[in-house]
């Protein structure tokens, strides 16, 4: 009994050392995105994005010797319910950082958890700015790096008669308030201004207008499946991109698949970075993703900016030496990453990327081709600062 109770505790400790070298060491993220609701058109492919970071991160030995581990949550569309989830990964889960939200609205729900609990929050979309937190590293346009060039471009090359339409929230109300602002300082007039619920399919009112004022182009800043409904509306009316072109801020590739193409041929958009761009770095980026992701899975701008999030966190990581937040955040400045969309950098000041600007408009493949683009990187400027037209915004 005595030799077979000492086999058997031999045998124990050979299972305890297998368990124990087959641990993994691993540092927890949070990527939080909304998976249902009238935003998951978006933002689950966001998420999708920062997943195949995060696989190609730890195949390349992960970060600072950890294979990083996700931990999912689903803001379902609801500002309240991301900032809950928000707390519960920073409280709960115990994760060093976290990707994540497409609205501002989310984003300014989740702000003050971020900055209570002093967690740092990887925003990938393209905002209204107006705002920097010490907590939230920007990885989409601020305004004079989408917006603004939108708004000139029109003016110069259709028209600057505009009608403005968007969903009911901080984002579309404060770039329309900017707009207004450029439009005054360049001559041009605002003929409408409407706004509709998130998630709102009916546009019988807003079509009607449109068609009373003619304007030369529609501002569109609507979010989610509402462009869904917005579009149709638009076709039924015998509303064409050849009779009053639409330059929509939140449409970007992955939104164009979902929706009917004979609808938004012609139209166009303004963002950073398309499926189309072309760097050599992307067309690897495509590959790889439609590789995880299946061949009719688009990639887009707020995609390219989540996966590009994801790299810039480890780098910062790396060079702080830590996973610590406020190490990774200094370490972060004037950090710059061979992104898809091109060379991209940290603005130390404010915590926004240097980018490019493009206009592109959509084909009748579902790709959008770039038709004009900034020569080089513009200085984030979520102020508008350097604007004189913009004081007092």
């Amino acid at each position: 009994m005595k030799r077979t109770g000492i086999i058997l505790g031999f045998v124990g400790l050979l299972l305890l050392a297998s368990c124990n070298e087959k641990k993994v060491d691993t540092v927890k993220v949070g990527l939080l995105h909304s998976l249902s609701g009238t935003m998951s058109i978006s933002e689950t492919s966001v998420r999708d994005a920062e997943l195949l970071a995060i696989s190609e991160i730890n195949a390349n030995g992960g970060v600072l010797g950890k294979q990083i581990e996700a931990v999912q949550a689903d803001g379902a569309s609801d500002p309240q319910i991301f900032a809950d989830e928000a707390r519960k990964l920073l409280q709960n889960e115990k994760v060093v950082t976290v990707f994540g939200c497409w609205t501002s609205a989310s984003r300014k729900a989740v702000k003050p958890v971020f900055e209570e609990l002093y967690g740092l929050l990887w925003y990938p979309v393209q905002y209204e700015g107006m705002e920097a937190s010490p907590n939230i590293m920007y990885m989409g346009a601020s305004p004079n790096q989408q917006i603004v060039p939108a708004v000139d471009y029109c003016a110069e090359t259709i028209g600057k008669r505009m009608f403005l339409v968007g969903s009911d929230y901080v984002f579309p109300r404060t770039a329309n308030k900017i707009i207004k602002a450029q439009l005054a300082q360049l001559d041009g007039e605002c003929l409408g201004e409407e706004y509709i619920q998130m998630g709102g399919t009916d546009f019988n009112a807003v079509v009607k207008k449109i068609l009373e004022v003619k304007p030369d182009v529609i501002l569109n800043t609507l979010n989610g499946d509402s462009n869904v409904a917005f579009f149709a509306a638009l076709a039924k009316a015998g509303i064409t991109s050849a009779k009053i072109p639409v330059m929509s801020f939140s449409i970007a590739e992955e939104e164009v698949a979902k929706m009917n193409l004979e609808n938004l041929a012609g139209h166009l958009v303004s963002w950073n970075y398309y499926e189309t761009t072309q760097t050599p770095r992307n067309e690897k980026f495509v590959t790889d993703y439609k590789e995880k992701y299946g061949d009719d899975r688009m990639t887009g701008d707020p995609i390219e900016a989540a996966y590009i999030a994801v790299y810039m966190w480890a780098a910062a990581c790396e060079k702080a030496g830590s996973f610590d937040v406020e190490a990774v955040r200094v370490a972060s400045k004037g950090l710059s990453f061979s992104a898809p969309e091109g060379i991209v950098t940290i603005d130390g000041g404010n915590q926004h990327l240097y980018k490019q600007v493009r206009i592109g408009k959509i084909n009748n493949k579902g790709l959008i081709d770039e038709v004009w683009a900034t020569p080089s990187v513009i200085k984030p400027d979520p102020y508008l600062s350097t604007y004189p037209w913009a004081r007092g915004l």
